[in-house]
């Protein structure tokens, strides 16, 4: 799998796409693939906050359920209405149309601590 560019990456396996001082969120192919198949995702309401660093969320599969960690602190948003009825397009699109949430980013300089995707490809490897 090639990890695009334009992203940030956490050591958690969650993706960053910064637009100005707005984030959208979500999980990368490594998370989708270790998850299985992805059958539920609970997800934060539109106002909430989020904490870089902290749980905003979970990912249940037939597996396990997984905790989703924020990238950056802000304010929610939006959040992906397609994955309450198909969850399972995580484990299709996840770094496209299967985003988790967009923020508006409380400090937008938090996504310099982030991974680049040649490092998160790195990182996996080790």
């Amino acid at each position: 799998m090639s990890y695009p560019e334009n992203l940030k990456y956490t050591k958690e396996h969650e993706w960053l796409l910064v637009e100005g001082d707005m984030g959208t969120i979500g999980i990368t192919d490594h998370a989708q693939e270790e998850l299985g198949d992805i059958v539920f995702v609970d997800l934060p309401k539109v106002g909430g906050k989020t904490s870089k660093g902290l749980s905003f969320g979970s990912v249940e599969s037939v597996k396990a359920v997984s905790d989703l960690y924020a990238p950056v602190s802000g304010e929610v948003l939006e959040v992906n209405g397609l994955l309450a009825t198909s969850p399972e397009q995580l484990n299709t699109d996840p770094h496209g149309a299967a985003w988790l949430i967009k923020v508006r980013m409380d400090s937008p300089a938090e996504a310099s601590d982030l991974l680049s995707a040649a490092d998160y490809q790195k990182y996996l490897g080790e």
